[in-house]
């Protein structure tokens, strides 16, 4: 079977002042790195995190990326209030730049999606979230964003908005489309007043597995090494055609998907996978 790992003699690494960014095994670990502030995104971290993105649309040397926080205790707490004053709200002008606030037009409004979202960046490589603690608030732009989640037991999943004067709009808006009506409702209305445990998450299907912290890197780097392993094309293709059938209706969805079929087919990569198929080749796998 073709091989698409690359050897590296050293980890690909940058500097960035609210991030750690590294590559390993065509795996690419960014880390929010703001642990004073559990991990919350000010307008630094935002336009780090859009450079990122957008850069790793174009790096073929990435096949995953690894979302996790810096520490033990969160993983993203959402926005750092202490750049957000009044005089922000009511004077547009005297907000930070990238950060949210409202004008007189509601048109008007600055949404950070467009700073901290993958998909928004138009990045299609998968994007695995390690919840390494609480993710609450705008964590969910990023919970929302991501393939799948893999959380660590002890992380709890919340979103304060509306015990603090504030409504749970695009969070919530986010996150309908991955976990039932009733729980992001309750979550949403619940406000701070009730957390959601890492297990709860997972028979909703917001996680997709629960595991001792120790173990958190571990299991989110063999998955992801093993997605960077196949084929860039079809993986990048597959995580395309599963996000259109999530927004589309499911007759739109499947007219558009001999496309994508096509788009993402690769002669070359089918041949081999055909002979690697003919010759009993299998990979080693572990049943979850």
């Amino acid at each position: 079977m073709h091989d698409y790992e690359h050897d590296y003699e050293h980890d690909c690494e940058h500097d960035y002042e609210t991030v750690l960014y590294r590559e390993e095994h065509r795996v690419a670990w960014v880390t929010l790195n703001r642990p004073d502030s559990n991990n919350a995104f000010n307008s630094v971290m935002q336009a780090e995190l859009k450079a990122i993105w957008q850069s790793l649309r174009k790096n073929p040397d990435v096949g995953c990326v690894v979302l996790t926080g810096a520490g033990d205790t969160a993983f993203c707490t959402g926005i750092d209030r202490s750049e957000v004053t009044w005089e922000g709200f009511e004077d547009p002008s005297r907000r930070p730049e990238g950060m949210p606030g409202f004008g007189l037009n509601p048109f008007t409004y600055d949404s950070v999606d467009p700073n901290i979202g993958p998909k928004e960046n138009g990045l299609w490589t998968p994007v695995i979230i390690a919840a390494n603690g609480m993710a609450c608030g705008g964590a969910f732009y990023l919970l929302g964003q991501a393939e799948f989640v893999i959380a660590a037991d002890h992380a709890t999943f919340f979103d304060p908005h509306i015990t603090y004067g504030m409504t749970s709009a695009f969070e919530s808006i986010h996150l309908l489309q991955k976990m039932p009506f009733q729980e992001i409702m309750r979550i949403a209305l619940m406000g701070g007043y009730e957390r959601m445990s890492a297990e709860r998450a997972r028979e909703i299907g917001l996680v997709s597995e629960v595991v001792g912290a120790d173990a958190l890197h571990d299991t989110a780097a063999w998955a992801a090494e093993r997605i960077a392993s196949q084929p860039p094309l079809a993986v990048t293709a597959t995580v395309r055609a599963l996000w259109m059938g999530l927004e589309l209706s499911r007759q739109q969805a499947l007219g558009l998907a001999p496309l994508v079929l096509r788009i993402g087919s690769d002669r070359e990569t089918l041949v081999a996978g055909q002979a690697a198929f003919t010759d009993h080749q299998r990979p080693e796998y572990r049943t979850r």
